[in-house]
């Protein structure tokens, strides 16, 4: 997931079952949330999707973190299969107007880095919640920092009902939402320690009339 150095400031010990097991012995899981065009929206739906919101919040009785991911788009693929179009056209007029197009895409990321932007929810968990039967094994854990299986399985049942709860909640609010499984896990975490490996290709869909 990360090199040895960077792992060392990390606060997850481990990732299982599509759960984060924090150094200190608390658990995360994470939700994917889909991004709403607000501003398109009409005003009585704008209420509608406000009021939602607020109800979800002020029906928490646990802590949420919203994360804001930005992740930067690499257009150089397609900027080179522009250019093979270009060489390729036959009629002088697709010809032209292939390298206009090209030109306009080539000033417009002159002007800022394309940036890609992912929504998540973190969800909480921690030892200190749950309700009987792990006395003892919370005196091992102290001992060895670790969870136990016993521990880990009762907070992650806990866990999963606050998740459920909180994806209805988003949903009602007109948003999709997806939780992240282990390796997807893996995967946020290792693109946001190393953004430049993680640049993806971005490929936009190319003006039908120039595919003429």
């Amino acid at each position: 997931m990360a090199n040895t150095s960077t792992q060392n400031f990390l606060e997850i010990a481990e990732i299982r079952e599509g759960v984060l097991v924090l150094k200190t012995g608390h658990i995360r899981s994470v939700l994917m949330v889909s991004s709403a065009n607000f501003a398109l929206k009409s005003q009585e739906e704008q209420e509608a999707i406000v009021s939602q919101f607020q109800n979800f919040l002020n029906s928490l009785d646990f802590p949420l973190q919203i994360v804001v991911q930005s992740r930067r788009l690499n257009i150089t693929g397609y900027i080179e299969s522009l250019k093979t179009l270009e060489a390729n056209q036959q009629n002088q007029l697709l010809k032209e107007q292939t390298a206009d197009y090209r030109t306009f895409v080539e000033r417009l990321i002159k002007g800022g880095s394309i940036v890609a932007k992912n929504f998540f929810v973190v969800v909480p968990f921690s030892l200190a919640e749950v309700v009987g039967g792990v006395q003892k094994d919370t005196q091992q854990s102290k001992k060895t920092g670790k969870l136990s299986e016993n521990q880990f399985q009762r907070m992650k049942n806990q866990l999963w009902q606050r998740l459920e709860f909180t994806a209805l909640g988003l949903r009602r609010a007109g948003l999709q939402v997806v939780p992240l499984n282990s390796e997807e896990l893996i995967e946020l975490f290792w693109s946001s320690h190393h953004p430049k490996e993680a640049e993806v290709g971005y490929y936009p869909e190319i003006p039908p009339e120039i595919l003429k």
